[in-house]
């Protein structure tokens, strides 16, 4: 049971960093990338759906993200989309292509992404938080119950602490080649 208890805990853990990676991605950093465009969606015949199932994403250039809808009539409804997001960059289309030249980064928006990426680290931080509290208490129900002896409870919580300690360095790393990333010019 407890050893279940571990391999799950750490298997949290790590979805909570591969979670906070992926939201990594939609952070710009100067550069054109297509999962800019991940969290963005359009409405389509009525529904909101993914960009990225209504249409060709590529980065030809180094500067540029071209969206290619698979039916011409959903461009203005990408526009909007693009234009309500967060993404800061201006649409402009041929009747065929979406075309988004990524701007270069300001000093001034760099550090704002430097303090988003700072937020998300925290909530990924106290998720892992809130994931050891959760495995903490189990270990001290499995202690009451009689299941396991108060040092093995030490043990295992120690355990915890340990996988705790790992992935909150593993995103303390993950900032720092975030920011390093967005603070290149």
């Amino acid at each position: 049971m407890i050893s279940d208890l571990k391999k799950n805990t750490e298997s949290k853990m790590k979805k909570t960093v591969a979670s906070l990676v992926e939201s990594y991605k939609t952070i710009r950093a100067g550069r054109a990338n297509t999962s800019l465009l991940d969290n963005l969606s359009v409405e389509c015949y009525g529904q909101m759906t993914p960009v990225n199932q209504i249409s060709s994403v590529s980065a030809p250039e180094a500067r540029l993200l071209t969206i290619q809808p698979w039916d011409a009539n959903l461009i203005p409804n990408i526009e909007k989309a693009i234009l309500k997001s967060d993404l800061g960059i201006t649409p402009s289309n041929d009747g065929k292509i979406i075309r988004l030249v990524i701007p270069q980064l300001t000093e001034e928006r760099r550090k704002d992404l430097v303090k988003v990426v700072g937020k998300y680290a925290e909530e990924g931080k106290i998720s892992v938080r809130n994931i050891r509290r959760d495995a903490m208490e189990e270990i001290k129900k499995a202690e009451k119950n009689k299941e396991i002896s108060e040092d093995d409870k030490k043990t295992y919580e120690e355990d915890i602490q340990e996988l705790t300690d790992k992935y909150i360095k593993e995103i303390d790393n993950t900032v720092k080649v975030k920011e390093a990333e967005l603070m290149e010019i």
